[in-house]
């Protein structure tokens, strides 16, 4: 046989091998979709205690027949107008340059989604993230120009960087040795959430001030579909929290969504993405990264890199903060 021929027919097998592995995945996914039915009882699940609060109004709009996405901006609007909360929104911690900077992501059951990043004196992100999904053909918009569009849409100017935020940024500062504070569950980023109405349907969100202290212009996960949150109206929705360089690395969220479509469950899946950025990374030193997830049947599960991550669960019966399982304990 002439090497060309040779290499039409490898080509030819290639195609035949690809095709028939497209056709068993997609029967496979096919299978799962018919198993996963949809749950139609209400369910909000958040990341961090945070979550309680946000929770309680998600699930207020929940309980009067609002949908998921209305559900996972007013719930995230709690945490983002929270002074005391400082890794979201008013009283966010500063970058390296002292400026509170913004990031936020939501996306809905029809593969809608927006996001902002780089945002500055806006005080609902989220909100403005939902605007960019419903109101433009794009889905990031960023920091000059996401400022300005958030005007045209009637958000308001605001200063977020509270007293106390500012005090800890100048102390800081003052050490001059500009270490980046370590992740963990003292010290975290990011409030994310997912949830479900009474039509089955799932929205998820996400919103932040970042890495506190960031070197000037840094966006992490929380903005980017697929890393920070992804929903498949078909399985269910992921979202993140914790070291956002890492998270990206392995495009989180879709991967624990892809994983469930695979047949694993919520807490499994996430166990998965946590397996990746183990062998994704160069060192685990300090890498805290907590992940929360919600198939379609409304099943629930977390996993986290080291001890300390939990995530608030709201729904008919209970409203509680539960610890997630990991897998290192942190000394």
């Amino acid at each position: 046989m002439k090497r060309r021929d040779f290499v039409k027919v490898g080509a030819l097998g290639s195609a035949a091998l690809i095709t028939n592995s497209c056709s068993n995945t997609s029967s496979s996914n096919n299978e799962q979709s018919i198993l996963l039915t949809k749950s139609k009882e209400i369910k909000v699940v958040s990341t961090w205690i945070s979550g309680i609060d946000a929770n309680k109004e998600a699930f207020r709009i929940l309980q009067s027949n609002g949908s998921a996405i209305n559900a996972i901006e007013k719930g995230l609007n709690i945490t983002e107008s929270d002074p005391e909360n400082t890794s979201v929104g008013l009283g966010g911690m500063p970058d390296a340059n002292g400026l509170v900077t913004l990031d936020a992501s939501i996306m809905d059951h029809n593969y809608n989604c927006g996001s902002v990043t780089y945002l500055q004196n806006i005080e609902h992100p989220i909100s403005v993230a939902r605007k960019v999904m419903e109101e433009t053909p794009h889905v990031m918009l960023s920091g000059k120009g996401a400022y300005e569009f958030a005007l045209e849409q009637g958000f308001k100017h605001k200063n977020l960087l509270t007293d106390s935020s500012l005090q800890k940024w100048q102390e800081w500062k003052d050490k001059k040795t500009l270490n980046l504070p370590i992740i963990n569950h003292e010290n975290h980023d990011t409030i994310a959430m997912i949830a479900q109405d009474e039509n089955g349907n799932l929205a998820a969100g996400c919103t932040t001030s970042g890495w506190a202290y960031k070197k000037h212009g840094r966006v992490g996960d929380s903005p980017i579909i697929g890393a920070g949150i992804f929903v498949d109206p078909e399985i269910g929705a992921a979202c993140a929290t914790g070291l956002g360089e890492a998270i990206i690395k392995i495009c989180g969220s879709h991967t624990i969504v892809e994983q469930m479509r695979n047949g694993l469950s919520p807490e499994e899946a996430c166990k998965v993405a946590i397996e990746r950025i183990k062998k994704s990374s160069h060192s685990l030193d300090n890498l805290q990264v907590g992940f929360i997830a919600m198939n379609v049947a409304g099943e629930v599960g977390s996993y986290s890199m080291y001890s300390g991550f939990d995530f608030a669960l709201h729904d008919e019966n209970r409203a509680e903060l539960i610890k997630s399982d990991y897998e290192f304990e942190w000394e």
